[in-house]
This record gives structure tokens, sequence and C-alpha cells, in this order.
């Protein structure tokens, strides 16, 4: 049997970019990882508390993935809040995936990448994902970028998904302490995350105002509440800490 140049070629390929997604699969053992798959565990609980079918919850998962989105849309459900302001309020929280998936696809654009691919890949671009990728696609070949993004990115997504869907059917197993812990991970990783990521003073400050202006928020708008005390919270954190800065300068 005469085998060509080009199917030589293309076998080896294959087992290159499926070397390298094995490589990307060694990521979901890394800690970022590991602590979105504990706040996926609150999630559930989150789901639970809700009223929302473990199917829902799954579904909610696998369908939006940003953790952040989906919190908006319990929250949105939780407080009977219109469709509209739902959408309008995910929208917002998913606008600031735009400039990431905007910096990581030609990082991972390859010579013979498939436009439909990097479409199917953009799907899982969140915080946790692009920062693994944004730093450690450099070390990667470019025609195997591809690969090794979906061997971290996509099973990370499947294994929350599937987290999501036995914790919630397990609640009813657990003590209600237990319950109440994993519900509690969510805000406390968002929280931690977020804090440690400020590099300004403004936007540890933000954290802070925020929650405080979330009540005025609800007095001024039910429905819009998480949108006002954003923009009350975030305008509040960017003044003081222009001033504080200001003065440190000086």
């Amino acid at each position: 049997m005469v085998t060509s140049d080009d199917s030589i070629d293309q076998a080896a390929s294959q087992g290159e970019r499926f070397t390298w997604f094995l490589r990307g699969m060694r990521g979901l053992v890394s800690a970022p990882a590991l602590i979105l798959m504990s706040a996926f565990l609150g999630f559930a609980g989150l789901c639970r508390e809700a009223g929302i079918t473990w199917i829902e919850a799954s579904f909610l998962t696998l369908t939006v993935w940003a953790l952040p989105a989906q919190i908006i849309i319990l929250g949105a459900v939780v407080a009977g809040a219109s469709l509209p302001a739902a959408a309008f309020a995910v929208t917002l929280s998913s606008v600031r995936l735009m400039p990431m998936v905007v910096a990581l696809m030609p990082e991972l654009r390859g010579a013979q990448s498939r436009k439909g691919t990097l479409l199917f890949l953009s799907h899982f671009v969140a915080v946790t994902s692009w920062v693994f990728a944004m730093e450690r696609l450099r070390s990667v070949p470019r025609n195997c970028r591809t690969s090794y993004y979906a061997g971290f990115a996509v099973p990370l997504t499947l294994i929350n998904t599937v987290i999501v869907a036995i914790v919630f059917n397990l609640m009813d197993e657990l003590p209600a302490m237990a319950t109440g812990a994993l519900a509690f991970l969510t805000p406390v990783y968002f929280l931690c995350s977020l804090y440690g990521s400020a590099r300004e003073t403004s936007g540890r400050m933000a954290l802070g105002s925020g929650m405080l202006a979330l009540p005025i928020g609800h007095w001024l708008a039910p429905g819009f509440e998480l949108l006002v005390a954003g923009l009350l919270g975030g305008v509040v954190a960017y003044l003081l800490g222009r001033a504080i800065d200001g003065r440190r300068v000086a």
C-alpha cells in the first residue's frame, strides 16, 4: 500500500494536534480551573433556591457559560424582573467579553484555522479560559493553538455542566449548613477574584460602593437595581480612587 506524502503530513499534523489537545487538558487541574469548579458548586445551590430545574440549570451553564451572566439571570428570575430588563443586564455583563474575544482570536488563528472552528471556540471565552490562553499560547505552535485551547476550554465547560447537574440533585442529601456553604462559594469567589485582579484603588473601592449602592438602586428603579448600583457605585469609586491616587502622587 502506497501512502502519499500529503496523507503522511496530514496524519502527523492530526497526531500533533491531539497531543496539544491533551496538554491543554492538563490545565484543568490548575488553581484557576479548580476555583471555578468550586464556584459552580455554589451556583448549583443558587439555581435550586431560585426554583429552576436541574435541566434548566445545566442548560444555562452550557449555553451562557459566563458565570456573572448566569447569576444575573438567576437574580432576574428571583426578583421577577421583566425579560427586557434581564436581557439588557446580561448584555451589559457580557459586553466585557467582546474585547477579550477580539484579543484572543488573532493569537489562536493559524494558517489552516477555519472560521467555523474559531466561532465555535469563541463561545467558551470567559475570564478563566482567556487568562489561561493568553499566558500560555505563545509557547504553543501556531497550527496547534486551537487544539490546545479547545483541550482546556471545552472540557472545562462540560465538567462544570456535569457538576451543576450532580450537585443540584444531591442538595437533598446534604445538611442545610453544607448547602448554604456551597451557595456562599459563588459570591466569595467573585469578591476575592475581582479584588485580587484589581490594579487600581478605584477598582477595589468599586466592590464596596457597588454593594452599598444596591439598596439605593432597588429603591430608585426596581428591576434595574444591578444596572443602577453598578453605575452609581462605579462613578463614586472612580472619583474617590482618583482623589486618593492624586494625593499619593502629590
